[in-house]
């Protein structure tokens, strides 16, 4: 036994007050915002103001995968981070400045170089928007990482995703929300029929006015998630060895994924739960859909996206509740699958459109629209139900990473959550990249289109069955995949309580003295812990 060892612990479990549950998780709201600002509307900016034509989406494509090859470096390097201001700030306050002055550069300066110089476009448009990924990566990083620190609770733990879903709503939803509006004042429409005659996107002023608005916004919640972390970003919180933890050589990360079986399965879960947003949520397939398949963007796209918004509240209780008494796992099945039943019936929906048939299309009676049909109705149904499920558990696997960082000190006492964070978001990231490629490649093998649509674009059946394969075809697949890798994914509710009891008795026989190999050989599993207490 230890010199000098400790009075029994209580009851291992790291809480966090309600204000840090409520701050830090805006740290994905913060990044989120960027998620709108860059990643939807970064290929339209490409293409419509820049005239890079396909190289916009292929460069976000290429940009995506060097993001994913540096996040294991980035998280390797914060794990191996200690300063005055902890482990986790540091990235975060970094991030958020390099993608502020990167994103300023991108949408205010890059349209000022001339047609002529075009060769310069190309280049300064690759170079600042790796710079805006290497920013990006550090401040998302923190969100996955940095839930270890702050809670372990397995009650306190789920509700992590609610408030990160506030947060993702406050960022993400903001700008969703505006920049439509603004865009609409871009619009150039013939005064004698009213049609389109140039979009809003491909208007260099958009982006001058889009800008400042989502920097200031993302960083007041970067502020604010540092508020939330402040407290709990200290070496005492840093797993089983506190301040004592020895640092992970690289080699030992190949080890790490393959031993790691729950976070192999998270990685798949993730990249398709993140696959699926990033395609269905995308700018240009959601032109497609209300402006050309439907017929008027301006009329459905915002009442749409809110409706998707309400029906997401009651499964945010829901997906809670149920993570707090059966675990994570049963949360994440549960609602996914509901989503992927409903997503039938927007499939059927979608093969039953007829584009210019009042009784086929969504109508709403504003802005240009009709009244509402069935048609619309059940669509709102179908829609609704399935987005809601969806959107309640879309970002479940950040906080479900923490938990596999848990099991990683469990199974190897070693506190690694920057590598574990960015080995999720690795993959995550891959699977996601494709999202703005596919986009292009699509509607090119399936429309014809050699540029993006805009809702000017005339309709086409191509485009129509490009929306049916993106809007529900391959978010269908992906929460297939989501479900198909949780069915081996061993971290249940119960399971984390039982790694959480042996991580707190571990961590406290370490305190007082005995070494981490003797902590780890002698206590192992729960029975362990009840029949080998501290004394």
């Amino acid at each position: 036994m230890a010199k000098n060892a400790p009075a029994k612990p209580n009851d291992g479990v790291n809480r966090a007050k309600l204000y840090q549950l409520v701050l830090f998780p805006l740290n994905n709201g913060a990044t989120n915002v960027y998620f709108v600002l860059i990643l939807s509307y970064i290929a339209q900016f490409g293409s419509s103001v820049l005239k890079l034509g396909m190289f916009a989406s292929i460069m976000v494509t290429v940009m995506r995968v060097c993001d994913a090859i540096t996040d294991p470096i980035i998280g390797a390097m914060m794990d191996r981070t200690s300063t005055r201001i902890g482990k986790f700030r540091p990235f975060m306050i970094l991030g958020s400045a390099i993608m502020a002055v990167s994103v300023i550069v991108l949408y205010m300066l890059l349209p000022l170089i001339p047609e002529s110089m075009m060769a310069l476009r190309y280049i300064a448009f690759t170079l600042v928007y790796f710079v805006w990924v290497i920013g990006y990566t550090f401040q998302t990083s923190c969100t996955r990482a940095g839930q270890t620190v702050l809670t372990n609770d397995p009650n306190q733990r789920p509700m992590f995703t609610i408030f990160n879903t506030i947060g993702s709503m406050l960022g993400m939803g903001i700008m969703q929300f505006l920049i439509p509006l603004i865009k609409a004042s871009f619009d150039v429409k013939d005064p004698a029929t009213g049609a389109l005659l140039s979009s809003g996107y491909a208007n260099p002023a958009l982006y001058r006015i889009i800008t400042p608005i989502g920097i200031a916004i993302s960083v007041f919640l970067t502020i604010l998630a540092i508020i939330g972390i402040a407290e709990k970003d200290r070496p005492e919180f840093y797993g089983i060895g506190g301040a004592k933890q020895e640092k992970v050589k690289l080699s030992e990360y190949v080890e790490i994924i393959k031993n790691n079986k729950p976070m192999q399965r998270l990685m798949v879960a993730g990249a398709g739960c993140k696959l699926a947003l990033a395609i269905a949520t995308n700018t240009t397939v959601l032109l497609a859909l209300y402006g050309i398949l439907m017929g008027n963007y301006n009329s459905l796209y915002l009442p749409m996206m809110v409706l998707g918004y309400v029906f997401a509240v009651p499964f945010f209780l829901l997906s809670v509740r149920t993570s707090q008494k059966e675990g994570q796992k049963a949360s994440l099945v549960r609602y996914v699958s509901v989503a992927l039943i409903c997503y039938v019936g927007v499939l059927i929906l979608l093969v039953m459109c007829q584009n210019g048939n009042p009784a086929l299309t969504l109508s709403f009676p504003f802005n240009g629209g009709g009244s509402i049909n069935l048609y619309t109705i059940a669509f709102i149904l179908c829609f609704g139900i399935g987005y809601g499920a969806y959107y309640a558990t879309a970002d479940m696997p950040i906080p479900m990473v923490a938990d596999c960082s848990d099991y990683e000190t469990y199974r190897s006492g070693k506190y690694i959550p920057g590598i574990m964070g960015t080995l999720f978001s690795l993959v995550d990231k891959l699977v996601s990249s494709l999202a703005q490629t596919l986009v292009a490649f699509i509607f090119l093998l399936c429309a014809g289109l050699s540029d993006l649509p805009t809702d000017g674009t005339p309709y086409s059946f191509g485009i129509k069955i490009a929306v049916i394969v993106m809007f529900c075809i391959i978010p269908m697949l992906a929460w297939a995949a989501t479900l198909l890798a949780m069915k081996g994914y061993s971290l249940t509710g119960k399971r984390m309580k039982e790694i959480q009891a042996v991580n707190s008795v571990r961590k406290s026989a370490i305190a007082g003295g005995m070494s981490l190999e003797q902590s780890m050989q002698m206590w192992k599993t729960m029975e362990d812990v009840e029949k080998k207490p501290l004394k």
